[in-house]
């Protein structure tokens, strides 16, 4: 029987993570320090999720699901990437991009060009070679104004 992992997250304060959410990413993250990793739910139905490192308590990225936000979200990786993922269908793959916030709406930004994929607990941040892959997507487009709307 596996036990729970308890962390103190500086952000989310004590934790305990059943061993079925735990991922594990085998070749960490570009960055980032340790390997295990949660998602947290904060906000459910917001589309963002807390990414909390189990290593590194202090560790937590908001993430959100690109194809939830980005209608033409395309991923392309090479065939050793897709290897390494190991999905037998890869559009069942969880898909995750990291959130950079910022005050204003229209600052924040997400990373689509390094994209983390989860498969069976186990986690990749790989390179897309997909078209519009930004490192640094406007998430919120700016409204637009209507013909002959005041400004």
């Amino acid at each position: 029987m596996t036990s729970l992992t308890l962390i103190e997250s500086s952000r989310f304060g004590p934790l305990q993570v059943e061993p079925e959410d735990v991922i594990d990413f085998p070749l960490g993250m570009i960055g980032l320090p340790g390997h295990r990793y949660t998602l947290l739910d904060r906000n459910p139905d917001s589309g963002f999720l807390w990414l909390q490192s189990l290593d590194e308590p202090a560790l937590s990225l908001p993430v959100v699901d690109p194809r939830r936000f980005f209608s033409n979200f395309a991923l392309s990786l090479s065939e050793e990437d897709r290897e390494r993922v190991s999905a037998s269908d890869l559009d069942a793959a969880a898909f995750y991009v990291t959130v950079r916030a910022a005050k204003d709406p229209a600052d924040i930004v997400v990373n689509l060009r390094a994209p983390i994929i989860v498969w069976e607990q186990v986690g990749h941040q790989l390179l897309n070679h997909g078209p519009g892959a930004s490192l640094e997507a406007p998430l919120f487009a700016a409204p637009e104004t209507s013909p002959g709307s005041a400004e």
